[in-house]
């Protein structure tokens, strides 16, 4: 395949082997007790540190979409190694993990490039990036191959949420589109500290304020690595008609580890109709 994005963090942020994969993945989705929501889930939002750290969180959302049909995911998220403003798509070919070759859902990528002139190809941009490709497994698992459209945001201030928002929603047409937003919560904090900070960013994702949340990441009473991936995840849900939104997990990495001196907040929701 022309344009296949190697993965850059198979065998260290998740297991190498597909077998192994595919069983830790499946441990994660058995200890997440069943939850049946009513309606069409139009978006998730999930964690993006190694699944050591976040994999069992990001499982609480994975698990409520298993086995169900979509045209087209969407995964959006913030970029950690390239600095550049606007949006990157990667717009061609596919992202390959252990479990096979996700391919991208190309026609998709060129209508949002051509709803919004801040959505280009920077290819540089997917290289190392793990926020996207740390959803993936879950995705191939939970359901099978469907096509995706990888999206990195170089930046997230609320001018560039809103206009890619928009133009992933004009983009879609009459596609059945799953929307992800990649993000972490609170970084390096003591257990307390974080716990009080990541509380207000529950608080926005629990009632799918995407405007309330960015209002509260830039006045600094919250953190969140891809709080932009999580408004647009948020805004576009809301424009496919998900009025509805809960909180499904909250953790952090003291609940892991048991270090609770510097720790990293994890969450995983669900905006649905």
């Amino acid at each position: 395949m022309k344009n296949l994005r190697k993965s850059a963090i198979a065998g260290s942020w998740y297991p190498g082997k597909s077998a192994t994969l595919r069983q830790e993945i499946e441990k994660y989705f058995a200890y997440v007790p069943d939850l049946y929501l009513e309606g069409e889930i139009a978006g998730i939002v999930a964690p993006h540190a190694g699944y050591l750290y976040s994999g069992q969180v990001a499982a609480y959302a994975y698990k409520l979409i298993r086995g169900k049909k979509y045209d087209a995911v969407v995964i959006v998220g913030p970029s950690h190694h390239v600095a550049f403003p606007g949006v990157s798509v990667f717009s061609r070919g596919g992202y390959e993990t252990p479990l096979g070759i996700v391919s991208i859902s190309e026609d998709l990528a060129e209508n949002i490039k051509n709803f919004s002139g801040i959505v280009k190809d920077i290819p540089v941009a997917h290289l190392q990036e793990h926020s996207l490709e740390i959803q993936l497994p879950f995705l191939q698992v939970a359901l099978g191959d469907v096509p995706f459209v990888p999206l990195v945001m170089g930046d997230q201030k609320a001018d560039t949420c809103y206009e890619l928002a928009e133009a992933i929603y004009s983009a879609l047409q009459d596609k059945k589109v799953l929307i992800v937003g990649s993000s972490d919560l609170s970084h390096f904090h003591n257990y307390n500290v974080a716990s009080q900070m990541d509380a207000v960013a529950l608080k926005h994702l629990q009632s799918g304020d995407a405007a309330g949340l960015l209002k509260s990441l830039n006045s600094d009473i919250c953190e969140a690595c891809g709080g932009g991936p999580m408004a647009v995840a948020m805004l576009v849900a809301k424009k496919m008609g998900a009025e509805k939104a809960q909180l499904l997990k909250y953790a952090n990495s003291g609940d892991v580890t048991g270090d609770k001196s510097s720790v990293v907040g994890y969450a995983a929701a669900v905006y649905y109709s």
